[in-house]
C-alpha cells in the first residue's frame, strides 16, 4: 500500500449489512476521510432504495468525507468518483478504452454495467453537510443474477468476464483510493469545470439519442452535455431540457 493517499483512513470488515450504513453509523467519530471496505455485504443498497446484490469476490466500499462546500456542490462528487473508478479500472486491467461513464453514476465496460455509485449525506446544518458518503459497488468477479434486475436494466458485466483479470477487493481499493484522492484534489482546488471536462471526455453515448426517465416524465433526445450543476442536458423535439435526476436508457 505504498501509494495509499496521505490522510485517508482504511478499514476492512469481514462482513457488514451495508458499507454506507456503517459509514453513517461511524461518521461522527471520524476526523478525516475514511474508506470502509466489506468483504461480504448482506444488505447492499442501490439508487432509489433498490437492492444491490454483491456476489462473493466483488467490491463493496464507502468513502466518508467531511465536505466544506455548500450542499448543492457536494453531490458533484459522483463525477469525481466516476473518474476515479475509470482510472482504477485502467490500472488493474490495462484497458482504459473499454470503459465509459454513464450519467449520473454508473461505469460501463464494453457497454455493460460494471460499477455503480450511491451518494448519501449525514448531518445537515447551515446549508452544509457535516458528513457525506460515497458508496461504490463493483462487479469484480461475478455479476448479479439477471432475474434480480429490472427488465430494462443495463446488462451487468464483471471485470473477470470481460477482461479475464482477477482482482480481489483489497487490491482494487488500493488502486481506487489514490485515484480518488487525485481527482478530489482537482475538484477542491479548481472546481467542477475540470471534473466536468474530464468526465465528458469519457461519457457514454455523448452526441447520441438516449432516453431519460424521471419519476414523472420520459424524455427522448440527443445527449448534448452535462451542465455546471451536473444536470443532463438533452436536445429534444420540444427544445433543450436540463434534467437533474433520471434513469438513462440507450
Amino acid at each position: 500500500m505504498q501509494d495509499w493517499p496521505v490522510g485517508y483512513g482504511r478499514r476492512v470488515l469481514p462482513e457488514v449489512d451495508s458499507t454506507n450504513a456503517e459509514a453513517v453509523r461511524i461518521a461522527e467519530s471520524l476526523r478525516g476521510p475514511e474508506w470502509i471496505l466489506a468483504l461480504s455485504q448482506t444488505a447492499g443498497r442501490g439508487r432509489r432504495g433498490r437492492a444491490w446484490k454483491n456476489p462473493k469476490g466483488n467490491f463493496a466500499a464507502s468513502l466518508v468525507l467531511q465536505p466544506q462546500e455548500p450542499a448543492e456542490q457536494v453531490a458533484l462528487r459522483s463525477f469525481v468518483a466516476s473518474l476515479a473508478l475509470a482510472d482504477a479500472f485502467a490500472a488493474v486491467t490495462g484497458r482504459p478504452e473499454a470503459f465509459s461513464l454513464k450519467w449520473p453514476n454508473d461505469v460501463l465496460l464494453n457497454g455493460g454495467k460494471v460499477a455503480g455509485i450511491l451518494l448519501e449525506s449525514a448531518g445537515f446544518a447551515d446549508g452544509r453537510f457535516s458528513h457525506f458518503v460515497i458508496g461504490i459497488g463493483v462487479n469484480l468477479m461475478d455479476t448479479p443474477d439477471v432475474a434480480d434486475l429490472e427488465a430494462t436494466a443495463t446488462r451487468p458485466v464483471s471485470i473477470f468476464s470481460e477482461t479475464g483479470a482477477k482482482v480481489d477487493p483489497e487490491t482494487f481499493l488500493d488502486a481506487l483510493a489514490p485515484a480518488y484522492a487525485r481527482w478530489e484534489h482537482q475538484f477542491v482546488s479548481y472546481g467542477f469545470e475540470v471534473i466536468r471536462a474530464a468526465w465528458l471526455a469519457r461519457a457514454a453515448r455523448l452526441g447520441e439519442v438516449i432516453t431519460a426517465r424521471t419519476m414523472r416524465e420520459e424524455y427522448v433526445g440527443t445527449f448534448d452535455t452535462v451542465d455546471i450543476a451536473g444536470n443532463l442536458v438533452l436536445k429534444t423535439a420540444q427544445g433543450v431540457v436540463a434534467i437533474p435526476a433520471a434513469d438513462i436508457f440507450f
